[in-house]
């Protein structure tokens, strides 16, 4: 092929000459014979721009990361029950931080007490309480957690349930806050 087939190759799309098509077509031709080489300045203002681009974006990452932990620093203390009002061996269901954070409030011995988040941590499913054989047991996979330490003992679930700190005041039971962790 000679240099006038490499010119003529492509024709635009509207059918226009060359000199009168827009800007950013004569910027950025389709044929390689009308396509120019870029600079180092303009070369380097494109790393610089796109390397200002990530910088800001890690930054927003790292700031709302933040926000968010600052927003979530302690949840508010909530009274649960009387003491009385759950039997040994039996459980409650109350929700707490929030409306939808359903735990399990467990009486396993006389004064002593668990309370667990009531999601499965393997796919959120709700966890019930065994006492009798010291489990806590997730029917959609078989899971299985440890009713004392909420530690997975079978199945599926690989981090421990997040428990729920309790505290003990006047003979009523008050969630103070969460400890999440793995097992």
């Amino acid at each position: 092929m000679s240099t006038e087939d490499f010119e003529n190759a492509s024709v635009a799309p509207d059918g226009q000459p060359a000199e009168e098509q827009p800007v950013w077509r004569q910027e950025y031709p389709i044929d390689w014979s009308a396509s120019e080489y870029v600079t180092r300045r303009e070369f380097t203002r494109l790393l610089l721009v796109t390397s200002f681009a990530f910088v800001v974006g890690q930054a927003w990452i790292v700031l709302s990361s933040l926000a968010k932990k600052v927003s979530a620093a302690q949840p508010p203390r909530v009274e649960i029950a009387t003491v009385d009002q759950v039997p040994v061996g039996g459980s409650l269901l109350f929700y707490y931080p929030t409306d939808n954070s359903p735990c399990l409030l467990v009486h396993l011995k006389i004064d002593q007490y668990v309370a667990f988040n009531q999601k499965c941590t393997h796919l959120s499913c709700p966890v019930l309480p065994e006492v009798d054989q010291g489990r806590f047991h997730c029917p959609c996979h078989e899971g299985e957690f440890d009713i004392q330490t909420g530690v997975p003992l079978a199945g599926p679930p690989r981090r421990r349930l997040p428990q729920v700190t309790l505290e003990f005041a006047n003979g009523r039971i008050y969630a103070t806050g969460i400890e999440e962790g793995v097992a």
